[in-house]
């Protein structure tokens, strides 16, 4: 089966239509880059070059920028510039303002969710259609900021980890299982101390969970031990959704989905060109594939796991953070 197939196939189980992504385009869509600093980055240019994908789209234009503070970041950037610039004759600028008016859709792919918020605000502004590489945000209050100014400038935005289309957790989320009673999530959940914990990392199994068992929780319980956290949180109907966090054992994803009528397991992993095929749907039709209802609970889970965390293993329902971090956006 082609990638492109099979890409099609991953979109059509998430309820996508393939008319979008099959009808013709006069113009080449010219995609600028925010970032450079991630595997992501050079990923995504080179499944657009691939004349195999058969994408109108091209990254034409990027604004290289890194975190002095992560050393992933700053180490990485130098060589991802020169591999856009000289492998596939992206043109590089100092700021985002001077990029913008040579691109149609914006890629922020700074490895770093801090600076995600001000990145995005000039593409919004300028009305460009943003896709925001995972995570978001470093926070739920920057995230809750980048929606409200999406939401008043009218310009699409939406962020996902790659995980959302893995094939595996595709066929978990479409499964006929019955009525679900417990989802269990498990990946690597490395930390960083910028970000909220599950943000850095744990956000690829987190959004594993909710592409799963969806949107609808309450409150979340969190246990923490230095290589291995545990996080359940509790879903309207009594649903149990459940994460587990590794630091300290062997670097896998899977998904485990328990119904009336089954249960199944699925592993999962990297999914970047089912990922890109989401991002030409949205790039085309201007609507992101992710709600920003969802990114948003999925952030309220992972800053609700972080104060359960302060409070000892107490739950912390997600409406009284969402509450906190509303409040703390609009100073």
């Amino acid at each position: 089966m082609t990638r492109r197939l099979f890409s099609l196939l991953t979109l059509a189980a998430l309820g996508f239509t393939s008319s979008a992504i099959s009808q013709d385009q006069k113009d080449t869509i010219r995609v600028g880059m925010i970032g450079l600093d991630t595997s992501h980055a050079l990923a995504f240019t080179k499944i657009l070059a691939d004349p195999a994908n058969a994408y109108e789209a091209k990254v034409v234009a990027a604004v290289p920028q890194s975190s002095p503070d992560i050393e992933s970041s700053v180490s990485r950037i130098d060589g991802y510039v020169e591999t856009l610039s000289k492998d596939f004759g992206v043109k590089m600028y100092d700021t985002i303002e001077a990029m913008l008016p040579h691109v149609d859709v914006v890629m922020i792919e700074s490895v770093d969710g801090r600076p995600h918020l001000e990145q995005a605000r000039p593409c919004i502004i300028a009305g460009k259609p943003t896709y925001i590489d995972k995570p978001a945000a470093a926070t739920l209050e920057d995230v809750i900021t980048i929606f409200d100014l999406a939401k008043k400038h009218g310009t699409p935005v939406w962020s996902s980890s790659n995980l959302r289309y893995h094939a595996g957790v595709v066929k978990a989320a479409a499964a006929d299982v019955g009525d679900i009673s417990a989802v269990l999530s498990f990946g690597p959940a490395s930390l960083e101390e910028h970000h909220l914990d599950l943000a850095w990392y744990g956000i690829h199994p987190t959004e594993a969970l909710f592409t799963v068992i969806g949107t609808g929780c309450q409150s979340v319980t969190r246990t923490h031990t230095e290589g291995t956290d545990v996080v359940t949180g509790l879903w309207e109907g009594g649903k149990i959704g459940t994460l587990i966090g590794t630091r300290a054992s062997k670097t896998v994803y899977g998904v485990k989905v328990f119904g009336s009528k089954a249960v199944i397991e699925e592993s999962a992993g990297g999914a970047y060109p089912e990922q890109m095929a989401a991002m030409m749907e949205f790039f085309r039709t201007k609507q992101p594939p992710v709600s920003a209802e969802t990114t948003l609970e999925i952030f309220a889970f992972m800053a609700a796991a972080d104060e359960s965390k302060r409070r000892g293993g107490a739950p912390v329902p997600l409406a009284e953070v969402m509450e906190k971090a509303r409040a703390k956006a609009k100073e």
